[in-house]
């Protein structure tokens, strides 16, 4: 998947994640913010292993700093694209979140969750696509849904454009407009 649907497909989880909550969270605008900005990078965080991926784009010096990093992780699609990947990623972001919680007064564990939303979202999306993902690394079976790679898209294809992108979009709009009570509850305090 393009780095805009993997941001599209972070947003729609944690979208569908807040509204599965019975009632909306008590939480900071600063929390608020945090969490969005967590959840887009956890939604492109799998692709640490290309030098090239969009999340190098948002950071400075971040090509030089890809190509550091992709030696530890090895090659695209491997270690970060998997539930062992994901498991280290959130012990470290857990372990990083609670060091800046010193510093930044958030709710770093609703910032965590967004960041592991978005990250678990990556994995689901790239699932659909010809490659499919190494779910059980190091055992070198890679997964995808359908099963079947010739009923799978490519990446960058015209079904990722025409359909689950707007598909997406489309999903959310269709949950904010059916859940509309729900957002105004939760955005009201920030606006008294």
């Amino acid at each position: 998947m393009t780095g805009r649907t993997h941001d599209l497909a972070a947003f729609t989880a944690l979208n569908l994640v807040f509204l599965a909550e019975m009632s909306p969270p008590d939480i900071s605008l600063a929390t608020f913010a945090a969490a969005i900005g967590s959840n887009m990078i956890g939604g492109l965080l799998p692709d640490i292993d290309n030098a090239t991926s969009d999340i190098w784009d948002k950071v400075r010096g971040g090509s030089v700093l890809g190509k550091m990093i992709k030696p530890l992780v090895g090659k695209h699609r491997m270690l970060s694209h998997s539930l062992l990947g994901m498991a280290i990623i959130g012990f470290l972001s857990e372990w990083f979140l609670k060091w800046l919680n010193t510093v930044v007064l958030v709710d770093m564990n609703i910032v965590w969750w967004a960041l592991m939303i978005g990250y678990a979202s990556h994995l689901i999306t790239d699932s659909l696509t010809k490659q499919g993902v190494p779910w059980l690394f190091p055992f070198p079976i890679r997964f995808g849904i359908p099963p079947f790679e010739f009923m799978r898209m490519k990446t960058g294809g015209i079904i990722e454009k025409s359909v689950v992108f707007p598909g997406l979009l489309f999903l959310n709009g269709y949950l904010i407009y059916r859940n509309y009570e729900q957002y105004v509850i939760f955005f009201k305090r920030y606006l008294e």
